[in-house]
């Protein structure tokens, strides 16, 4: 099995990396009211990126060249982004 780097492999090491930094920091970095929830915040991250992974290895048997694997997770992380951002400005 050959290892190529894709969109989704970099999101994922974000997202365990981020778990990671805020488990040992907690959430008080974020200056917000919710600095004791270190652990479930954590929890969510890694559940992020456990999908995220997920999704990386069903999107690769679907599509064995990198190119073609590249454009549909690029396309996949720009939708999920506006989504995200039209949620945020509607509601």
């Amino acid at each position: 099995m050959k290892f190529r780097i894709t969109p989704l492999n970099i999101a994922a090491a974000f997202f365990l990396v981020f778990a990671g930094y805020i488990w040992l920091n907690g959430a008080k970095i974020t200056g917000s009211k919710y600095e004791h929830w270190s652990g479930t915040i954590t929890l969510v991250f890694l559940l992020f990126a456990f999908v995220v992974s997920f999704l990386d290895l069903m999107l690769r048997n679907f599509f064995p060249k990198t190119k073609t694997l590249w454009i549909v997770e690029l396309s996949f992380i720009t939708l999920t982004t506006i989504i995200f951002l039209f949620k945020q400005f509607l509601c």
